[in-house]
């Protein structure tokens, strides 16, 4: 499966909330990510992600590890990419795992995040107001599942146009990635400097 997402900054959060309320309800939920790579970094390198994810849902209380590898982007305007994820039964062995493997973390942060499911223009759709403490603002991800590269293109418009209905300016919209905004603000508060 690919993952078609865009995410933008918001700026009226409270605006976005009020209106992806009323289109689904919501679901609050904190993740602990934790991105791995081999110490010569050659996972970045390709744009690959492999990804730890320790989920908690404060609506039900479940908690849950899910393991996320995802390929490198095949649509380079949005950074759309083929995603692979499972849940995992036992957290402290997939890290394990990961480590012998050679695998190192390089990132760890943690996202609090509204996410609201509904279908528009015929495609079951996920959006997500993430809160990132050593970010500044509110950013919104709104994704769906595609089976072929071909589809990323209309299933992008798609969400563009749900992120139109939402008020969100084509200029909001951003590929940064939080992993490395963190770590940026890492580097810029790190002692001696």
């Amino acid at each position: 499966m690919i993952e078609a997402e865009l995410k933008a900054r918001v700026r009226a959060p409270e605006a976005v909330a009020r209106a992806l309320d009323e289109w689904a309800e919501g679901r609050s939920e904190t993740y602990q990510d934790t991105y791995y790579d081999l110490p010569d970094g050659s996972l970045r390198a390709r744009d690959e992600e492999l990804r730890l994810r320790f989920l908690a849902d404060h609506g039900t209380g479940d908690r849950r590890t899910l393991l996320t590898f995802k390929a490198a982007a095949v649509d380079e305007a949005s950074g759309s990419k083929p995603e692979y994820e499972t849940r995992v039964g036992d957290s402290q062995i997939a890290q394990a795992i990961l480590e012998h493997l050679g695998y190192v973390p390089a990132i760890v942060f943690e996202k609090r995040c509204r996410s609201h499911a509904f279908e528009a223009y015929g495609r079951p759709m996920l959006a997500t107001l993430v809160r990132v403490p050593e970010l500044d603002g509110t950013f919104l991800e709104i994704e769906t599942l595609v089976q072929e590269e071909a589809e990323v293109g209309a299933a992008l418009d798609d969400i563009r146009a749900v992120l139109d209905e939402l008020g969100i300016a084509p200029e909001d919209l951003t590929r940064e990635l939080y992993t490395d905004a963190v770590a940026a603000v890492r580097r810029t508060h790190s002692p001696g400097r």
